[in-house]
């Protein structure tokens, strides 16, 4: 295999931060290179010097064995680097193919776009990467999976032989990354070298060459992935050994009933679906992509109307038609996509916290008392434990994990005692998702009722006390948690079509 890319001791500060500390990193031709670390470890800053987006401030690089120096993304390209971010960068209401040529797009006399081999060099690219998609359509009407094939069919329109994907399966579901794994496959077989980024460990054995781990900006090791076990690189990832709590079943039996549903119902999205949580229980919801699982959580919060249905707290009979009717009813809803419906990014960490409950700071005039919000603040970042410089700090400048910390402050100081947290982990590394994990435990154990939709198996086995599963818009099972349940019993309520008869003694 021939060295693409070659980088030595590779130095990068920042006013008050030395982000990249003596960083070495390799990657040969047909070869799909793993970059691990937590959220702050410096894999970004790292590449974003390799793209050319940074320059470096010590250290060498070399590209096709050749020493460079990169004095912007343009040079980077030029060499045949390409980087697909985690955040697609496509124009929705542009065609596939002018999306693929933006600024490059073949011209014919007096300026006008050459629509015909437009198109040509598209399918040519597609037929490379043995893909069928028509270059005509338009990129907003593609599901994200094939939005990701678009975003490297542009890399590989610049010629190259080096791609960066940044947590390219993030948003996909199972058949969405078998079908992005088997290009990747083709790309490698025609020589072109990948780096890698992802938090999902079980991708590392189906997919990567080597794992290069990183750690609080300095380089830890490399290692052969399929030789290594994933302990070894998570304890590299963390500087410790993460275990996996067993999962403890708490004997609710005289519990109380804190939310109960019945009959809800929301055209063909949600069908005829009941259950109940009791106080300090985890109900886990799984099922395959599209099964219901988030139309249900908005449902109960208000955030969709239902058709029919009914709604229970503490007993009684609630009519929630909006987010504030859940919000007081004590409900909290934290959504998978908690940047753009869960925090303010650009807002401070004590404005966060303050958001559900600003009327509880305001005064008779309507002034915001701030130093009763600092106080709050304070408190939930030192309750939560959450990293962050001071409560003044911007959201969007903390890592995933933390930024999942500020949303549950937000809920927990609303009083909401009944807490539902959809895809709690999507994005955050592996030592977040185990300080996440013990938080939802704890609030558990402190008897709030909990739900936790989660795409990832044993995430939800791992947490649940019971798991709801759901198949079509149908609940098509309730499982007890624990190691009672197989991934192999979820699996097979998830494709049943039709509500599953419950073997005797299932809990429901």
């Amino acid at each position: 295999m021939t060295n693409l890319v070659l980088m030595k001791g590779i130095e990068k500060r920042f006013p008050g931060v030395h982000a990249l500390k003596n960083v070495s990193f390799e990657l040969n031709s047909g070869e799909v290179h793993a970059l691990m670390g937590e959220n702050g470890a410096g894999k970004s800053t790292l590449m974003k010097v390799l793209s050319g987006i940074y320059p470096k401030d010590g250290g060498e690089l070399f590209v096709n064995g050749q020493e460079v120096e990169l004095d912007g993304p343009r040079a980077s390209q030029d060499l045949g680097i390409g980087i697909i971010h985690q955040e697609l960068s496509l124009m929705n209401d542009l065609t596939v193919a002018q999306n693929i040529f933006i600024g490059r797009e073949p011209r014919l006399r007096f300026g006008r776009l050459d629509e015909a081999a437009l198109n040509a060099r598209a399918v040519e690219i597609f037929r490379s990467m043995n893909l069928g998609l028509d270059p005509k359509t338009i990129v907003g009407e593609l599901t994200i999976a094939k939005q990701q094939m678009v975003e490297i069919a542009k890399a590989l329109s610049y010629e190259s032989r080096v791609l960066i994907m940044d947590e390219p399966t993030a948003a996909l579901n199972d058949a969405e990354i078998a079908e992005l794994f088997t290009i990747i496959r083709r790309l490698k077989a025609d020589g072109v070298g990948i780096i890698y980024i992802s938090h999902k460990m079980d991708e590392l054995k189906q997919i990567a060459d080597r794992v290069t781990v990183m750690r609080d900006g300095a380089y830890i090791g490399t290692v052969e992935a399929a030789d290594t076990p994933v302990s070894k690189i998570i304890s590299m990832m963390v500087g410790r050994e993460v275990t996996n709590d067993p999962v403890v079943i708490p004997d609710l039996s005289g519990a109380e009933t804190m939310l109960e549903v019945t009959g809800l119902s929301r055209g063909r999205e949600i069908q005829d679906v009941s259950f109940s949580v009791k106080k300090g229980e985890i109900l886990g919801f799984a099922g395959l992509m599209g099964a219901g699982r988030t139309e249900v959580a908005r449902a109960i919060f208000g955030a969709d109307p239902r058709d029919s249905g009914e709604i229970r707290v503490h007993g009684k009979s609630c009519s929630i038609s909006k987010p504030a009717d859940a919000v007081k009813a004590g409900i909290g809803y934290l959504s998978e996509d908690r940047k753009h419906f869960g925090l303010a990014t650009g807002m401070d960490v004590r404005t966060n916290v303050a958001l559900a409950s600003l009327d509880r700071f305001s005064s008779r005039f309507g002034v915001l008392r701030e130093t009763d919000m600092r106080k709050t603040a304070q408190d939930y970042i030192g309750k939560l434990e959450i990293r962050t410089p001071s409560d003044r700090q911007e959201v969007r400048l903390l890592s995933g994990g933390n930024q999942q910390k500020v949303v549950i402050a937000k809920w927990l100081y609303r009083d909401c005692d009944i807490l539902i947290f959809d895809e709690p982990t999507r994005g955050i590394d592996v030592g977040a998702k185990s300080e996440i994990y013990k938080l939802l435990k704890n609030l558990a154990s402190e008897g709030r009722a909990i739900i936790v939709i989660s795409s990832e198996l044993p995430e939800v086995m791992r947490l649940s006390h019971r798991i709801a599963v759901m198949c079509e818009g149908r609940l098509t099972g309730i499982l007890p948690g624990g190691e009672e349940t197989t991934q192999e019993d979820i699996m097979h309520l998830a494709t049943l079509r039709a509500p599953s008869m419950q073997p005797e003694g299932y809990p429901q």
